[in-house]
Parts: C-alpha cells; structure tokens; sequence
C-alpha cells in the first residue's frame, strides 16, 4: 500500500506585509496570504485570471527573513504541507482552517522588481545566490584575461 502524500507546492504575490510574531517559548512564526492565479474561461468563451487565496505559516530563521525581506506584492514561492486545524469562537461556534506550513521560502523577484536579491532561503542550506527566477542572468563576475578580439567560436565548440 502506498503511503501518504502531503505536499504543496505554490507560486504567488503576497497579499499583504509578512506578519511576524513569536511562539509562548519564543520560537518566531510568520503570517502570510499568497494569491495564485488561475487561467481560465468565463461564459463567453474568453480566458482570465482568477486569484486563488493561501495562508502560509512560516516558522524559525525563515520566518524572521521573510518578514524583514518581503513586503506585500512580492513574487514569492512556498513549499511545504497542508496542516488543518479546529478550534472554538468566542461565541462558541467552532472554527476550522486549512494552512500551508512552509517548508521551503523562494524569494523570486530580481533585484529589478520590488528590491528583492532573486536568492532564495532553504531550511537547512542557508541563502542560495541563485540566478533570478525571472529568466534574467545572476551577476556573476566575468573572467575577461582569455577573451581576445577573435570571432565567436562556432556552436560545435561550445562544451555542453
């Protein structure tokens, strides 16, 4: 029998400021709602996008980077495990809510686009100096002392 799968995977802006908080023992969370958008077709036949809403928890070093990195309108990328949970209103009603408890934050804007540094913070192996989600190359510095005023070699030279 397989076992049991839970597992999202989400790309979105955020809705609003990172809301930083912190635990009874003082362990720091982070509060965030994504809006994903869905491409789909209305009654008449034409194609729109239609944002789907996510609350993302954030818990430890992650959850202090993202809320003193991140602002609302920022691209951002979660990956992590649906949690649900119940519990009872003041009035007495009882309550109930489904969450993604991250497990991975990507910061997907380039430096161009909200001032982001387009790396990304994995639990576990620190800040990553990825290249910008965004298709636009990572500033890498350039080892010009082999570069002569040659013309380019032909594609059957290229090593990969």
């Amino acid at each position: 029998m397989p076992a049991d799968l839970n597992r999202v995977t989400l790309i979105g802006r955020l809705t609003r400021d990172p809301e930083l908080r912190h635990t009874a023992s003082g362990d720091p969370l982070c509060n965030l709602r994504i809006a994903v958008n869905s491409r789909s077709r209305d009654d008449s036949g034409n194609w729109g996008d239609r944002p789907n809403f996510f609350d993302v928890v954030v818990f430890g070093r992650q959850a202090e980077s993202v809320s003193q990195y991140m602002s609302k309108g920022r691209r951002i990328g979660v990956d992590g495990a649906l949690s649900w949970r119940e519990w009872e209103s003041q009035d007495g009603g009882k309550r109930q809510s489904v969450e993604v408890r991250a497990r991975d934050i990507f910061f997907l804007d380039s430096r161009g686009e909200g001032g982001g540094d387009g790396g990304s913070y994995q639990s576990g192996s620190g800040w990553s100096d990825q290249a910008p989600a965004t298709g636009q190359a990572a500033d890498v510095p350039v080892d010009t002392s082999d570069m002569s005023g040659s013309a380019p070699a032909a594609d059957d030279d290229i090593p990969f």
